[in-house]
């Protein structure tokens, strides 16, 4: 999901157009003439579809330019009502396009507000719950107390009415060349670009002057150069409203993050921030923050889809990971982020890990490795049943936030549950500024770079990593555990290796694709370390092949799924030399008696299974608690020769989106 908002002051320049886009500009001469209209762009599918649509509109001249010009634009998938332009972004209040509002996230009392408004006459023409907001906007605006109230009261006032979670940009005719974004449990930045120096690094939250003054009330204290950002001696500037990082990098690598209930409003080239009350906690600025990322890790490069790109950089990714952080020569392992609390840890009776999808699965797979090595009893946790459940919570617990963006929303509303609890908080995220690297009280990036595949793919493999130097970290200085400290912290040395070596594998894994593709199903079974690369790889053939298919514990086998198994049905097993070895191939004998026809991922040095099996894919030999981490790759290499193979966008899968901000 993706929202991007364009201004600019100063020497002249083009527009910038997204998917559905309202545009509005004008310059000295032609200012009310044209300011006080706005033209809506929808289409449905790609970006591509919309930039054609655009070029077929008669009446609008791309090439003209504008002293001073802005554009709202969204790309996204359908929350409520089926893709289609009627329910494409951004909504407006009205036939006139009054009020035009864009939207990540989810309303929850939206029938409520869609009841009251219709009562008061405003028609309805989508099904989304973003148009309440559109048409909430004008009625607010069309029962103003005074003619002199600004943009950002007004979308205070919006927000204050709405439930759930939502980032949201506005525009209207109202109020020409202004923008306002706000966010509550869902991302939203600000790029700053400009070529010449700006006012200030940072800039001051604005509050109500008084809450007595029932003026003061109805407008926020106005903008000057104390509390504001703007460009010197009025050069050039432009500012850009986004839900990610990447959405901007190509412009800028400048943002300002904004907290919940923040309302940042742009007018004649100037950006302020506004809240309606202080509260405990609160920073009295935002800062400008330079982002670590190039214009090269969001481009696709020579591979065919984002997600092939990812699961090739996973040699890298684990390494940068590990960067900095490992030292192999004197077995030592450093987290900055959690320097100040591993005390704090060190002493805390549970470990709680939660998290939803992938992230999940990179705590499951790392989940025995902290329990040897801390000797603590660890709980990993769907995010979402954690909180439906009400699950107790004490102040001597540790509870982990795993989330590739850091903005999932069940994540989100657990880390305050836990934090409301007295719980120490701990976030592993792979985005700098996120909500949850923000709210914890300390954490791990885990430093994956960028990814874009709506499939989780390197992130889930430099989570594993991650979770695995906690680990080494807690039991620094135990002695009963250095042997087998030093062992795992050996097997992260040469894991790169051995990750490009599995990869060598892709032209054999797009053969197995091609005698797949065609199946309805497939079951893939391991236990021990490897059932967490079972649950992942289903999901991943789930996610992007719309194929059936289920991760089973090897264990649970006769209590079930056996049922399942005959000649027809593809299965993939996991069996690999450690612990659970024996067990396995006892699982392999209960299959092939079945009529089962095996595919089994195994050690390249085992030759007993190799030669007991029809089918197999040989990984090289890693250490049993990194293993996890080669077994899981054929599985997303899988995947994609499968969706690509059936003919499905990789990078884009049906109904999902790549940062889950509703419940």
């Amino acid at each position: 999901m993706i929202q991007l908002f364009f201004s600019d002051i100063g020497p002249k320049r083009r527009l910038y157009l997204h998917n559905s886009v309202g545009i509005d500009g004008g310059n000295s001469k032609d200012w009310e003439v044209n300011a006080r209209s706005i033209q809506l762009i929808k289409q449905r599918g790609k970006v591509k579809a919309l930039d054609e649509e655009i070029h077929k509109q008669q009446d609008i001249d791309l090439d003209v330019e504008f002293d001073v010009h802005s554009g709202i634009a969204h790309t996204r998938w359908a929350t409520h009502g089926e893709p289609s332009p009627v329910n494409s972004h951004p909504h407006r209040s009205d036939k006139n396009n009054e009020f035009i509002v864009i939207h990540n996230g989810i309303i929850t009392n939206y029938k409520d507000l869609k009841k009251f408004l219709e009562s008061k006459g405003y028609e309805f023409e989508s099904e989304t719950d973003t148009e309440s907001i559109a048409k909430l906007v004008k009625y607010m605006y069309d029962n103003r107390e005074s003619d002199d109230i600004s943009f950002a009261t007004l979308v205070e006032r919006v927000t204050q009415q709405l439930e759930g979670a939502f980032a949201l940009v506005f525009k209207s005719v109202h109020y020409p060349g202004e923008v306002v974004g706000t966010r509550r449990g869902g991302p939203l930045l600000i790029g700053v670009r400009s070529d010449h120096k700006l006012s200030s690094d940072h800039i001051p939250v604005l509050y109500r002057s008084s809450t007595k003054d029932k003026k003061s009330c109805s407008t926020l204290p106005r903008t000057d150069q104390d509390t504001c950002l703007f460009p010197v001696d009025e050069k050039a500037v432009e500012y850009y409203f986004a839900s990610d990082a990447s959405a901007v990098i190509e412009h800028t690598n400048r943002v300002i993050f904004l907290e919940d209930d923040d309302v940042a409003a742009v007018m004649d080239g100037r950006l302020s921030i506004h809240r309606i009350k202080r509260t405990a906690g609160d920073y009295p600025a935002r800062a400008i923050q330079t982002l670590q990322m190039e214009l090269q890790q969001i481009m696709m490069g020579n591979y065919s889809s984002f997600m092939q790109k990812e699961i090739f950089e996973q040699p890298e990714s684990v390494v940068n990971t590990m960067r900095g952080r490992v030292n192999f020569d004197n077995n030592t392992v450093t987290l900055g982020g959690l320097k100040d609390h591993i005390k704090e840890i060190q002493r805390c009776r549970r470990l709680i890990l939660i998290a939803c999808g992938t992230s999940y699965h990179a705590g499951v797979a790392t989940r025995q490795v902290l329990e040897e090595l801390t000797e603590l009893p660890v709980m990993v946790e769907l995010a979402s049943d954690f909180l439906d459940r009400n699950t107790p919570v004490f102040r001597d617990d540790v509870c982990f936030f795993i989330s590739q963006s850091g903005e999932t929303a069940d994540s989100l509303m657990a880390l305050r549950y836990c934090k409301e609890r007295g719980a120490l908080t701990v976030g592993v995220t792979n985005t700098v500024g996120s909500s949850i690297s923000r709210e914890t009280d300390c954490g791990v990036h885990i430093n994956a770079g960028p990814e874009i595949g709506v499939a989780s793919t390197k992130a889930y493999t430099s989570q594993f990593v991650a979770l695995i130097m906690f680990a080494l970290l807690m039991c620094d200085d135990r002695i009963s555990v250095q042997p087998r400290r030093r062992e795992i912290i050996q097997g992260l040395r040469v894991l790169p290796d051995l990750i490009k070596e599995v990869l060598s594998l892709d032209d054999e894994i797009q053969k197995l694709a091609t005698e797949l593709y065609q199946q309805k199903s497939v079951l893939i079974m391991g236990r021990g370390y490897h059932y967490a690369t079972c649950l992942e790889g289903a999901l991943k053939i789930k996610e992007i092949t719309y194929m059936h298919s289920e991760g089973i514990l090897a264990g649970e086998l006769k209590h079930g799924p056996l049922a399942l198994v005959d000649k027809l049905m593809p299965v993939i097993m996991i069996i690999m030399r450690d612990h659970t070895y024996v067990k396995c191939q006892n699982a392999l004998q209960q299959v092939v008696a079945r009529q089962g026809r095996p595919i089994v991922i195994c050690d390249k040095d085992d030759h007993e299974t190799i030669k007991n099996s029809s089918r197999t894919i040989k990984v090289p030999h890693c250490l049993d608690c990194l293993q996890g981490i080669l077994s899981v790759i054929p599985l997303q290499l899988l995947s994609f020769h499968l969706a690509v193979l059936r003919g499905y966008d990789v990078d884009c899968p049906r109904n999902l989106a790549k940062s889950v901000t509703v419940e």
